[in-house]
């Protein structure tokens, strides 16, 4: 793994630093869910022999990160239109897996009820 590549800690402690993110784990212990407001914008497992992610992702960008970086699939046991699981093998680099986790928590705010948005922006500036 190069120096500016990220784990799966390092990605946990930056996905719990997302504000009200919650992690839960409702399908076993390898298995770490991140919610924002009861919905999912993370899911830590494991995929092909090594420590991945989901991420929600908008289309045509979900498959341009698949063409980019060969880490990135459709995403596993998802919508594999709107899902991509990067393979934390360290070819992705930090700041572009905190772009993608980013992106992935904006498209879950936004698609929040619209009280529960509309609060949850004014409180944090998002």
């Amino acid at each position: 793994m190069n120096g500016n590549a990220m784990d799966s800690q390092a990605l946990r402690h930056y996905l719990l630093q997302k504000p009200e993110a919650q992690e839960d784990y409702p399908f076993g212990p390898e298995i770490a869910v991140y919610k924002v407001r009861g919905k999912m914008f993370a899911l830590l497992g494991h995929f092909q022999g090594h420590d991945s992610v989901n991420l929600k992702c908008d289309p045509f960008e979900a498959q341009a990160l698949r063409d980019i970086f060969p880490a990135v699939k459709p995403g596993y046991h998802m919508n594999k239109l709107h899902w991509n699981t990067v393979l934390l093998d360290g070819s992705v680099p930090a700041g572009e897996l905190e772009r993608m986790v980013d992106a992935s928590f904006a498209l879950v705010v936004a698609g929040l009820k619209k009280a529960d948005r509309l609060a949850f922006q004014a409180k944090y500036g998002l």
